[in-house]
C-alpha cells in the first residue's frame, strides 16, 4: 500500500484537440482535492497544466508548482498556487518534483511529459524509489504507447514485471485506487546478464 499525500502530475502545456482532455484534467484535479491529495506539477498556468492546477485549487486542494527560472515566463508561471518553487535548471526541477511526490501520473502531453514519465518509471525499475507510476489514459491517448511497451516485452527488452509497474487507467478514481494499492517490485531489471546475443 502507498500513502498518497501528494501526486506529481505530468501533462501538456497545450490543451490538445479534444475537449475531453481539458474535462479530464478538471475531473482529476477535483478528485485529488476531494481525496485530500496535493498536486505537484510543473508550475505553469497554460495548457492542461493550468487546467489541473485551477481544478485542485477550485476544489480547496493544495498545489505546489515547480518551474525553472528560464521557463517561468515562457510557460507563464501560475500566480495563485499554494507554493511556487523556482529552480535554476530542469534537473533541479525534476528532482524537486520527485522528492515531493508519493506517486507520479502522466496525462496527455508532448515529449516533455513522455520524458518525465519514462525517467521516473526507470528510477523505479532500477530501485531508486518505490513510488507508483501511472498513466491517465484519457480517450485512448496512450493506446499506441502501451502497445509499443507490450512489443518491448515480446522482444525481451522489458520484463513483464516492469511493464506491469506502470498503472494504466482511463478513469480518475480507478487510477487513484490502483496507485494507493501499489506494492512495488523487487524484481531485478536485467532479463539476462549474458553478453552474447
Amino acid at each position: 500500500m502507498t500513502t498518497l499525500n501528494n501526486i506529481c502530475v505530468y501533462c501538456g502545456s497545450n490543451v490538445g484537440s479534444k475537449s475531453v482532455y481539458r474535462d479530464s484534467a478538471t475531473e482529476f484535479g477535483h478528485s485529488l482535492a476531494q481525496n485530500g491529495i496535493g498536486l505537484v506539477y510543473g508550475g505553469g498556468n497554460i495548457g492542461l497544466m493550468g487546467v489541473i492546477a485551477d481544478a485542485v485549487l477550485e476544489a480547496g486542494g493544495q498545489v505546489v508548482g515547480v518551474i525553472p527560472e528560464a521557463l517561468a515566463e515562457i510557460e507563464l508561471a501560475h500566480g495563485e498556487l499554494t507554493e511556487l518553487v523556482v529552480t535554476q535548471s530542469m534537473h533541479e526541477r525534476k528532482k524537486e518534483m520527485a522528492d515531493r511526490a508519493d506517486a507520479f501520473v502522466a496525462m496527455p502531453g508532448g515529449i516533455g511529459t513522455f520524458e518525465e514519465l519514462f525517467e521516473v518509471w526507470t528510477w523505479g525499475q532500477l530501485g531508486f524509489h518505490n513510488k507508483p507510476c501511472g498513466v491517465f489514459n484519457v480517450a485512448g491517448y496512450y493506446d499506441a504507447m502501451i502497445g509499443f511497451l507490450d512489443h518491448a516485452v515480446e522482444q525481451q527488452f522489458l520484463k513483464m514485471e516492469h511493464r506491469s509497474m506502470l498503472v494504466v487507467e482511463n478513469e480518475a478514481n480507478a487510477l487513484l485506487s490502483r496507485l494507493s494499492a501499489y506494492g512495488g517490485t523487487t524484481d531485478g531489471k536485467w532479463i539476462t546478464h549474458s553478453k552474447t546475443s
